[in-house]
């Protein structure tokens, strides 16, 4: 990643920082969240932006974990919360 632009914060006009943060998204009560993720942060209020590689790569992992999410909410489970952890 070329980080010798640094973007500006639109709302709070100040530098962004790239710097790991954690995405999460929720979907008909399902959560995931992803921690680790390289954005452009904001320093006043932790609002990302993330690269166009990085929404592609988190698309496909929500797409990935939230139908196994809601199947097993389906079922009752008693299991709420999954950590799953690659390399």
């Amino acid at each position: 990643m070329n980080t010798s632009q640094t973007p500006t914060c639109g709302q709070h006009r100040v530098p962004k920082e790239w710097r790991q943060t954690t995405f999460e998204y929720q979907e008909d009560g399902v959560s995931i969240r992803v921690p680790g993720v390289h954005a452009w942060v904001c320093p006043l209020d932790n609002e990302a932006s993330f690269t166009s590689e990085t929404v592609d790569e988190l698309i496909v992992t929500v797409r990935e974990l939230i139908g196994p999410a809601k199947r097993a909410r389906a079922r009752h489970s008693l299991v709420t919360e999954y950590i799953v952890k690659t390399g």
